[in-house]
């Protein structure tokens, strides 16, 4: 999660990776262990990631480029598991994505639900600084205060059902003074139901520094798929100050 763009370029790059890529290691389920296995299944499976949305860049307008994503039609997820039985790869490898997950009981729904539990900013210089989700998406402002050149991430846990979450992803956009100064973009990955929840945890990013990195933000965060179905779109402001806000 960008939280803090870049205005100060020599305190370093406040934005998500430039070349965005699918997260490995939150969860087994995510992705197949198999590389040859999954790199055949992911030819075969009717809904796969887009190549458009995985690589965005930031001059792109998001709407635009969610546009240009071309998917198949959906189907349950007792549906996509009853294709190419006879494929061996590919029910080994939609194994491994489902895991325990109970066919019969989510199966016969088509559209997944995926419900954002916590937003965490972390930092090696205080305690957690944990975001309330508010459920019309437009928090206090401002939301948070950040000191200037410090270090901090972003961790996030979230829920999915019903259906496999295919190419979840966040988007941030950040203005000062009513100029965009960051857009970026960063895929998650695809995710099976389950009762236990996710998490992620964003690369640390450190703050710019400086008279003109200090002060008040704006900034709108999505949490979207590649059905451009959003889950979460929260509108906030945010600040950079010299010294962290008392506890």
């Amino acid at each position: 999660m960008s939280l803090a763009a870049g205005a100060a370029s020599s305190s370093g790059t406040m934005g998500l990776d430039e070349d965005p890529e699918v997260s490995e290691g939150n969860n087994a389920k995510s992705m197949a262990d198999d590389e040859t296995d999954g790199e055949v299944a992911e030819k075969k499976i009717s809904r796969h990631m887009s190549e458009s949305s995985m690589y965005t860049t930031e001059d792109e307008d998001d709407d635009e480029a969610d546009n240009k994503i071309q998917l198949g039609p959906q189907v349950t997820l007792k549906e996509q598991f009853e294709k190419d039985k006879d494929d061996e790869s590919l029910r080994r490898w939609k194994e491994q994505l489902l895991g325990s997950v109970d066919i019969n009981s989510v199966g016969e729904t088509l559209d997944p639900e995926v419900k954002i539990l916590s937003l965490v900013i972390k930092s090696p210089e205080r305690s957690d600084i944990v975001l309330p989700i508010p459920e019309d998406g437009n928090p206090s402002s401002p939301w948070f205060t950040l000191k200037e050149g410090s270090r901090y991430s972003l961790t996030f846990s979230f829920q999915v059902s019903n259906n496999i979450v295919s190419g979840f992803k966040y988007a941030n956009t950040v203005w000062k003074t009513g100029i965009k100064v960051d857009g970026t973009k960063q895929m998650i990955g695809t995710f099976s139901p389950q009762a236990e929840s996710y998490t992620h945890e964003m690369p640390e990013e450190t703050t710019p520094s400086g008279m003109f990195a200090r002060g008040s933000y704006s900034a709108k965060s999505k949490f979207t798929d590649d059905d451009n179905k959003c889950y979460l779109e929260i509108n906030y402001t945010f600040e950079i100050k010299k010294e962290w806000p008392a506890t």
